[in-house]
Formats: C-alpha cells, structure tokens, sequence
C-alpha cells in the first residue's frame, strides 16, 4: 500500500503538468496527498475494521465476511473522504462520498485500481485478492471494466508478493485480463489523460514490468504521462510488492501524510507487515 501512495504523491504535481522523461525530483514542496491516497487508506481501515470486528487474524473468503466488508467500504470511503472534500475526487465519486443513500453507479473509471492495493496484500492465495477486489471495488465500480481492472491489480500485486517471476506476471495479465504487446516507449509520444482502467492500468503494470527497481518503476509511470498520479499509485503499489520500499522514499512519503492517515498506514503495517518498508 506504501508504494500506492508514494506513487501518488510523486504524481501529484504532474496530474495535469505532464512530464515525459524520468529525470525529475521525486518529492517537491508541490507534491500532495491526493483522493488515491485516501481512498486507499479507507479500503485498508476497511479490510482492518472487518477483520477486528470477526476477531480473527486474517481476512477469510466467508460469504458474511464479504458482506460485511462492502458495508465497511462505503462507511470508510464516505467517513474519510467526506474530512478531504478538496483532495480530488472526480464529480460522480464526490457526490457518492457525499450521499446519503451511496449506490454503485456503474463506473469503469481507475479509481477503482488506485485503491485496491490492500486487497493484494492482505490477501492469502490468488483467488482470496479476486474476490477482496471485487468486494471493495463494486460498492461505486461495479461496471465489468471497473472490476476487471481492480482484480489485475489486486492479481498482479499478489503475484509480485507471493515471488513470481515478471515473466509469469506478464503471462498472466497478458491472458486473462490486458493485452501488453506493447513497451512503454513505443506508446508514450502519443499516449494522452486518460481515467479509464481499459486504458490505464495494463499501462500502470507495464511500468512496473519494464522497471529494474522500485524508484525506477515510479519514474518510468511518470514519463508516460496521462493520469500520471494515478499510474503511478497502481505501479507503485505493485512495483512494493515485488521490489519493497527504499527506506528513505517511504520516510519522505509518510512525512506527507497528517495524524488521521499516518495512524491508518502504522495500523495497516502491523495488520499485514509485508508491507512494511523495506532496509
């Protein structure tokens, strides 16, 4: 989840100041947490409160634990969001965040990937991240692209984590969720903003895949372009569970975060510590 959140805030300033190259200072006095951020933070409080609540260890695949989870992912992202009113939310998630009757409203847009993060981590097999995935993410993107592309990056964040080869990660995404027969310097003179998971997050893992070390992976989604903020959470968050988090990239990250999201992230590194940064 930490690499979710560097990425994002490394993205901040470029959001809508694109910068096509990997020469760039990471963290600037510009940078800011955004609704990425955020909203990962309430899936995670999310994932937390409803294991505490079943008082067990770990997340199971139980039909009322599920349940259970998507009534605590509404009251989290509303809960939180509704302290950041300003942080970027798009129009139809702020109004959602803001209702009193929240309903899914058929979105295929990459927030549903942006916060998906936890559920790759906290995940124990394959087939447990798919369905956390899905759990979080259709409270608001229920449409089939929008749950496509959360489980690709709840999938590909498990496999990184779980020490598969990217070799394997690319088969795997390559067959069963997005085409990447392409290379990231081949697309990025034409590649423009774009807020859709079909045209963000197979782009968002081939970062990851092209990149020889986390800082790399978070470097090269930037040079893309596009939703550079975006990107960059889902690279980074994939790019943490294969690389891990340099120490003092994670340290100057945290230092963006205020008291209530700081104490979310120490929460969230005690429930699932493989997500801790890396020495």
């Amino acid at each position: 989840m930490l690499g979710a959140i560097i990425g994002d805030i490394v993205g901040s300033r470029f959001e809508f100041n694109n910068h096509r190259s990997k020469d760039f200072a990471l963290f600037t006095e510009d940078c800011t947490v955004t609704d990425d951020s955020i909203m990962t933070l309430a899936v995670a409080e999310a994932i937390m409160e409803t294991a505490r609540a079943e008082r067990m260890p770990e997340v199971t695949r139980d039909r009322d634990f599920h349940a259970r989870l998507s009534a605590q992912t509404v009251r989290q992202m509303q809960k939180i969001g509704r302290r950041y009113p300003h942080c970027g939310f798009g129009g139809m998630f702020h109004r959602w965040v803001f209702s009193d009757e929240p309903r899914p409203y058929n979105s295929y847009g990459n927030g549903a990937a942006m916060r998906v993060s936890p559920a790759g981590f906290a995940a124990q097999s394959e087939e447990e991240a798919i369905r956390l995935a899905e759990t979080v993410t259709a409270v608001t993107h229920n449409h089939v692209e929008g749950i496509k592309g959360a489980e690709a990056t709840a999938v590909t964040i498990f496999m990184a984590r779980s020490g598969a080869r990217k070799s394997e990660i690319h088969e795997r995404i390559d067959r069963d969720y997005y085409p990447l027969d392409f290379k990231i310097d081949d697309i990025r003179p034409r590649y423009r903003f774009n807020e859709t998971c079909q045209e963000t997050v197979p782009q968002a893992i081939k970062c990851f895949l092209e990149a020889v070390s986390f800082e790399d992976s978070i470097r090269i989604a930037i040079s893309l372009g596009g939703d550079s903020d975006t990107i960059a959470a889902i690279t980074g968050a994939i790019a943490e569970a294969y690389h891990g988090v340099p120490e003092e990239i994670g340290m100057k990250a945290l230092a963006y975060l205020d008291r209530e999201l700081r104490t979310i992230y120490d929460r969230w590194v005690s429930f699932a510590p493989a997500s801790k940064i890396s020495t």
